[in-house]
């Protein structure tokens, strides 16, 4: 049985590693013994199938900046630190001796983790038993200058594959890479992957009829909650429910302080979620990976909001190619309540998302497939 070492670093959202549970399940269900080695804070509930779990110490961003790195206490991350992380990681890949190496986001992200990760990459292409070593990355990433497009491509000179989590038809990676030319023969679309099954689902009424607010984990989702509220009055929704889904990381004191009304409901994210959406009458949501594919496949017609800020432009660079499809509406800048108000109003009088050719969500099995094909080689 070929063994996979799978490396994956959540910062501010969950959806890194909850991506990564999904394909750790789609590989472990493949034939490989899968290891995940997470980086980021723990979180319940993580569903991983055969494949196995390692949690290193801690780290996440320090704010929603994403510039520096923190542990979980606040506390700096300092050279006993970095070394203790890097010292676990390649004492993994030692005990582990895959057969592949998987590292999610790197190089086109994490480049903080610089510290460990160049350290594994150079172990691992040091073995005597080279391992096939792939980067798992999604449809977008954050743009960046030359010098720094320059660094990923000579890094990625040292990797066998780049496993793109996406569909070419709607969002080309070349639109957010400017390095593509240098690497599009190693690259391979594997489509989406998403966390929950969306194939039809039981017949429900919940959501019925409603609009459906959600803020993936919700660590920066307040501002959008607050926009939906104020905005809801103001547009051809304003008689329906509003069903806010907060996410278990949206803190305490916003949770509190969202408006409690008639025709509002204030909730924790929840389960069914892709049931509300095929219910729902609109979509209003940030434009992070697993929420907006979820959207596209199961809502009626949708709003993005993307989160954005000096480092963070995927969500911006995912939303704007979807809405030049004509497939949804964007409400661009810090949510406000006339903006968001104006984008539903778009989102009402286009097309709906079911006229829209399906797109690839097989993510999963087709990762593990193209990587059993790459290791016969």
């Amino acid at each position: 049985m070929s063994r996979a070492f799978f490396y994956v670093q959540h910062l501010l959202g969950i959806g890194h590693l909850r991506r990564a549970a999904v394909l750790a399940r789609a590989l472990a269900g493949s034939g490989f013994d899968v290891l995940l080695v997470s980086g980021g804070a723990p979180i319940a509930g993580l569903s991983l199938g055969g494949a196995r779990f390692h949690q290193l110490p801690p780290l996440r961003a320090a704010d929603a900046s994403l510039r520096d790195l923190a542990r979980l206490d606040g506390g700096p991350v300092d050279d006993t630190f970095q070394r203790q992380r890097t010292e676990a990681l390649l004492g993994l890949l030692h005990a582990e001796a895959p057969d592949v190496v998987l590292i999610e986001q790197f190089p086109f992200g994490r480049t903080r983790l610089r510290f460990e990760l160049l350290p594994l990459l150079e172990a691992a292409c040091g073995r005597s038993k080279r391992p096939l070593i792939a980067c798992s990355v999604r449809d977008v990433v954050r743009r960046a200058g030359p010098e720094r497009v320059a660094e990923a491509v000579e890094l990625l000179d040292r990797f066998d594959a780049v496993l793109i989590h996406g569909d070419p038809r709607l969002v080309p990676f070349e639109r957010s890479f400017a390095g593509w030319e240098r690497i599009k023969e190693r690259a391979f679309y594997t489509g989406y992957v998403s966390e929950h099954d969306l194939a039809q689902g039981i017949e429900s009424a919940e959501g019925k009829d409603e609009v459906v607010v959600s803020v993936g984990g919700g660590a920066v989702g307040a501002p959008l909650l607050r926009a939906a509220i104020a905005a809801r009055p103001r547009t051809a929704l304003a008689e329906l429910t509003w069903r806010l889904l907060v996410g278990e990381n949206l803190p305490e004191r916003d949770r509190g302080a969202l408006a409690r009304e008639p025709g509002v409901i204030v909730e924790p994210a929840r389960s069914d979620f892709t049931t509300l959406l095929r219910n729902a009458t609109l979509s209003i949501s940030q434009a992070g990976y697993n929420t907006t594919i979820e959207a596209l496949c199961c809502a009626n017609r949708a709003v993005l909001v993307p989160f954005a800020s000096d480092r963070e432009t995927e969500q911006s660079d995912r939303a704007q190619a979807l809405a030049e499809r004509g497939m949804v509406a964007v409400a661009a800048g810090s949510p406000s309540a006339q903006g968001l108000a104006d984008a539903v109003g778009r989102a009402l009088a286009g097309p709906s998302l079911k006229s829209f050719p399906p797109c690839d969500v097989d993510g999963g099995p087709k990762t593990a497939a193209l990587l059993h094909s790459r290791l016969a080689r």
